[in-house]
């Protein structure tokens, strides 16, 4: 029979890992952090649940961690499924596991302040004539046009994507990454309906988010046939959803022999995109050749846009598309009195003296 302890144990053992890789503690980093009181060996039987920490040795964990004794004893636990990497060749397990643990770290943190708050957490609305058959990348032009009417968009720019999907029950989370740009998965959480995330590079220029998080959401919305290249369509997909059909003829014309820098620097700003997804889709819709596209991004590649830090003009400032529910439902908990500050600073992972300065920036 399973006693009290090992049944602790266990819940310690997977909150533990977690919140020690989404630090990027190693065991012996962790220990160290500890100031010695306990070995890298003995953390490694906690995460095993091997073993159970004595009441001295989880204060000194969840000290070095940043995180409450609460959370590691906490029994609600949550499982990625489905993750979909979006990343640079050669990426490690290592960083894979890493950020797969930050994701689940904040939103184990998001879903807090929802109970806090007494909120039905927003389920996943997807729209209905989804999930899309997609033969062939045409299709996934459809697909993209089905979740703009499913969603009543209609056809105009979308001012804020990141707003957008979480209004529809994404959780959409922004984290310092490296190689990594971010990924997208389904959440399994015990005792409630599964969720969406998608995880996007906070650093990352706000047309690339922008791309990033349309290509995701085709991915959840598309069931393409067996043998189509995945990533292509929801590309496609991405190009079709932020940039309609329709409107880029009537902005640019149904065939053109060539076309300006400055034409391509008006449209990025109306659309919120990037010159190259442009040119991109001017192709895939017919409006340039091959030939055409091809002296474009020659043109590209001379002026530096097709390698990092892909500085083309007019770039989006990174937190032009950065997701803000969250944060807002801190400030929200704190307001009404049912956290302190330091609890709101440790549910956005800041320090109190940071969460003053934004409170006072919000109050201005």
């Amino acid at each position: 029979m399973e006693t009290a302890n090992q049944k602790e144990a266990t819940m310690i053992g997977n909150k533990l890992k977690v919140a020690r890789l989404a630090s990027g503690l190693s065991l012996r980093a962790l220990a160290d952090a500890m100031g010695g009181i306990v070995s890298a060996q003995a953390i490694g039987k906690y995460e095993r649940n091997e073993d159970m920490p004595s009441s001295r040795v989880l204060i000194g964990l969840a000290r070095a961690l940043d995180v409450s004794e609460d959370y590691l004893l906490s029994e609600d636990e949550l499982e990625l499924e489905g993750v979909d990497f979006r990343k640079k060749v050669g990426t490690s397990a290592k960083e894979e596991a890493i950020l797969k643990a930050r994701a689940i770290h904040m939103l184990e943190r998001y879903l807090a302040v929802e109970d806090l708050l007494q909120m039905r957490s927003v389920e996943w609305e997807q729209p209905r004539s989804a999930p899309h058959p997609v033969a062939d990348l045409r299709d996934a032009e459809d697909a993209a046009r089905s979740v703009r009417d499913d969603w009543g968009l209609g056809n105009d720019p979308i001012p804020q994507l990141a707003e957008l999907l979480e209004e529809r029950g994404v959780k959409v989370l922004s984290l310092d990454l490296d190689d990594i740009d971010g990924l997208a998965a389904e959440v399994r959480r015990g005792g409630r309906a599964t969720a969406r995330v998608i995880v996007v590079k906070r650093s990352t220029w706000s047309e690339r988010k922008r791309f990033n998080l349309a290509h995701e959401l085709g991915h959840m919305v598309m069931a393409p046939c067996e043998g189509l290249d995945e990533e292509k369509a929801a590309h496609r997909f991405a190009g079709a959803f932020l940039m309609p059909a329709d409107v880029l003829r009537a902005e640019i014309g149904a065939h053109r022999s060539s076309i300006s820098i400055g034409e391509f620097v008006a449209l990025k700003k109306r659309f919120g995109v990037s010159i190259q997804a442009l040119a991109y889709r001017c192709k895939d819709l017919g409006i340039i050749n091959q030939a055409a596209f091809a002296r474009l991004f020659k043109v590209f590649a001379e002026r530096g846009w097709r390698t990092e830090p892909f500085e083309e003009p007019e770039t989006m400032k990174p937190e032009l598309e950065e997701p803000r529910r969250f944060e807002r439902l801190c400030y929200r908990a704190l307001a009404e009195g049912m956290i302190g500050e330091s609890r709101a600073a440790e549910l956005l992972g800041i320090s109190v003296r940071e969460l003053d300065a934004r409170l006072d920036q919000v109050a201005a």
